[in-house]
């Protein structure tokens, strides 16, 4: 993942967010040791307070845990944590701009319904 330097999300933001995205992809499952804060640091080209910042972020929300003198995993339930986050923040953010969107471009439930059809066939390829 590249850093958008542009964005109006924080780097430590759009990090945290990819992490997530890792852990909902099961690229770090829970249990799974996340990547040490220099590693991440060197990866990202970023400053370790900028990675310090993100897992305490993480830390906060219960999505990893810090085990002193071993490093930060993923937790047990981190999937269940963050698709709860994900699904608020759609519903209150994406949705409505789509609703708008329905709206004002006066798609019909048929549009809409072949739109699925569409998304659901390329996620099974």
């Amino acid at each position: 993942m590249s850093i958008d330097f542009k964005s109006t999300k924080g780097i430590f933001q759009q990090i945290a967010d990819n992490l997530c995205h890792q852990i909902l992809e099961g690229k770090l499952p829970p249990g799974e040791r996340v990547p040490s804060v220099r590693d991440l640091a060197m990866e990202y080209e970023v400053n370790r307070n900028t990675l310090l910042r993100t897992y305490s972020i993480l830390e906060d929300a219960a999505i990893i845990l810090n085990k002193r003198g071993i490093g930060f995993f993923v937790a047990d339930n981190a999937v269940e944590l963050i698709r709860a986050t994900e699904k608020a923040e759609f519903f209150n953010n994406d949705l409505p701009e789509f609703m708008r969107k329905v709206e004002m471009l006066k798609l019909t439930e048929s549009d809409l319904s072949d739109l699925m059809i569409i998304l659901k066939n390329n996620s099974n390829t």
